[in-house]
């Protein structure tokens, strides 16, 4: 069993928008924490940090 988080960038207040993430010795895996029984997007380690670095460049091309 995963042990989930939820960000500390997830939104104001109770946390809204948000997101948690679970990690294992393998992967990373993201949910919405509004939906927790729904789709899970799981990444292997390698890829999880060039995922995040590629999603900070798209929001910051939109400020």
């Amino acid at each position: 069993m995963e042990n989930w988080r939820k960000s500390s960038y997830s939104g104001p207040d109770d946390g809204n928008e948000c997101v948690e993430i679970a990690a294992t010795p393998t992967h990373i895996s993201v949910r919405d924490s509004k939906a927790p029984t729904r789709a899970t997007i799981n990444f292997p380690l390698p890829v999880f940090t060039p995922f995040i670095e590629t999603l900070k460049g798209a929001r910051s091309d939109k400020l």
